[in-house]
């Protein structure tokens, strides 16, 4: 499965009229883990995902599976299988239905469309329209339909919406289990939260480019590289304290203040020298979502106004 499970993608470029949806595009999606393709609305991750599926066409570069583009496959659910609109389906027919008639079109056998039903736990509901699903629903519908061909990569665009808890914990579960066959799971999502404890690998982008491409455990050590978490039930004290020294000071909650710019030992020296109380002083480890913030803040299109960093 390994030498078929990779998605390359290669400078692509594409424009929407005036808009450069993808400005030199470039990664590449490895087997046996799970890749997060992350950005803000509009980074453009669903037109990358489309250009992989030959949906769009790129004005330059190229987007390989296996080796070679998607049109160029036979049998495309056997090599790649894709979740990108949940609601593409036809409402007055069964769920069994929907996925006999994709299978039918791939030269696939009726026990298979059984099985997929049966890994995304839809069994009691095989028989229903597909119309009257929830959006949870449908998304397991849609990986159901993704999963057909038993392809060794994957490409799923945010699978999490409209998912109960207990779905959000179950699909978390389940594409860590695909990886780890050996296939590559690509999961695009602009939320972080919704890949925590998911991803092995990030890819990250905005405005039509990769901005990172990294290990999860890496991008957290270097978001959290040199600051330095104080808490304290003074925090504007604090902060009087600190900012004289060079040190920058954000506000993180009620009680904490994240700094950077001065050394853990010279805090606690600074706070004790001004008689500022403080129940913790520690090396600071950042939240994936704080480092996927710090790698975008550049590459958000709208933002609503927010806290400031003292300095």
């Amino acid at each position: 499965m390994n030498g078929e499970a990779t998605i390359e993608v290669n400078g692509l470029r594409k424009r929407f009229g005036p808009t450069a949806a993808l400005n030199g595009m470039s990664f590449t999606v490895r087997p046996g883990r799970v890749t997060g393709f992350v950005g803000p609305n509009g980074a453009g991750k669903s037109t990358t995902m489309r250009v992989i599926l030959g949906l769009d066409a790129a004005d330059e570069g190229t987007a390989l599976v296996g080796g070679r583009p998607y049109r160029c496959l036979r049998d495309p659910l056997r090599h790649v299988g894709a979740l990108l609109d949940a609601a593409a389906l036809q409402p007055s027919r069964t769920a069994r239905n929907h996925l006999l008639w994709l299978a039918h079109s791939q030269g696939l056998e009726a026990r298979r469309v059984d099985e997929v039903i049966e890994q995304v736990g839809l069994r009691s509901a095989a028989r229903r329209r597909a119309g009257g699903f929830s959006l949870g629903m449908r998304q397991r519908l849609g990986i159901a339909a993704a999963l057909l061909g038993d392809p060794p990569v994957l490409m799923l665009d945010e699978p999490v919406n409209g998912l109960d808890p207990e779905g959000i914990m179950w699909i978390r579960g389940f594409l860590r289990s695909l990886a780890a066959q050996g296939r590559a799971v690509l999961v695009s999502s602009h939320l972080m939260s919704e890949l925590q404890g998911t991803a092995d690998h990030l890819i990250v982008v905005g405005r039509g480019r990769v901005i990172a491409d990294t290990g999860v455990a890496d991008l957290i050590a270097a978001a959290s590289r040199g600051r330095v978490t104080v808490r304290t039930l003074a925090p504007e004290r604090a902060m009087a304290a600190l900012v004289p020294t060079g040190a920058a000071v954000t506000v993180t909650g009620g009680d904490t203040l994240t700094v950077s710019g001065v050394p853990a030992e010279r805090i606690v020296e600074f706070l004790a020298a001004n008689a500022v109380p403080f129940s913790e002083v520690a090396a600071h480890r950042a939240t994936l979502e704080e480092a996927y913030m710090e790698l975008t803040r550049d590459a958000v299109e709208f933002r609503a106004a927010g806290r400031e960093t003292a300095r």
